[in-house]
C-alpha cells in the first residue's frame, strides 16, 4: 500500500469535513439562528448546537494535522517552507494552527466561560458570526491555493 496516497486521502477527507462543517455553521446554522431566535437567545442556542459538532471538528482537525505532517515528513517537503512559491503550505499550517488553538485551547479554557458571562449576547453572537465568516474565507483561499499550488497553478 502506498502510504502517501493513503495520507493524502485522509488529509482531503479530514479537510472536507472540517471546512465543510465550518461552512455549514457559517452559512446555514448562524443565519438560521439570527432569523429565528430572539437576540438574547441566539448565543445560548448556538452553543447547544455547536457542542454536538465540537468533538467531530476536533477529530477532523487532528486527522488533517497528522496526515499533513506525515506527508511533509515522508515526502521530505520541509524545504518548501523556505520557498515563497509555496505560500499555500504556510497558509495551510497557519490555518490549521488557528483552528487547533480555537478548538483545543481557547474554546474549552476561555470561550465557554466568557460567553456564559456575556453581558451582551447579541453583540457576542454577531462578533462570532463575523469570525466564522473570516475563518471560512481564509479556509476557502487556503484550499484554492493548496489544490492549485499542488497541481502547478502557481
Amino acid at each position: 500500500m502506498d502510504d502517501l496516497a493513503l495520507a493524502r486521502s485522509v488529509h482531503v477527507i479530514a479537510v472536507l469535513f472540517w471546512v465543510g462543517g465550518v461552512g455549514f455553521v457559517t452559512w446555514v446554522v448562524m443565519p438560521t439562528l439570527k432569523a429565528t431566535e430572539a437576540p438574547e437567545d441566539r448565543l445560548r442556542r448556538f452553543q447547544q448546537l455547536e457542542a454536538r459538532f465540537a468533538l467531530q471538528a476536533r477529530l477532523w482537525v487532528v486527522l488533517a494535522g497528522a496526515s499533513g505532517l506525515w506527508l511533509v515528513m515522508r515526502a521530505d517537503l520541509w524545504s518548501r517552507f523556505l520557498d515563497v512559491r509555496f505560500w499555500w503550505m504556510h497558509l495551510m499550517v497557519g490555518l490549521w494552527t488557528i483552528f487547533a488553538l480555537m478548538l483545543f485551547v481557547i474554546e474549552p479554557l476561555h470561550l465557554h466561560r466568557s460567553l456564559a458571562d456575556a453581558t451582551s449576547p447579541e453583540v457576542d453572537f454577531l462578533r462570532m458570526m463575523r469570525l466564522h465568516q473570516l475563518l471560512l474565507a481564509v479556509s476557502i483561499i487556503t484550499i484554492f491555493g493548496a489544490v492549485g499550488g499542488s497541481h502547478g497553478l502557481f
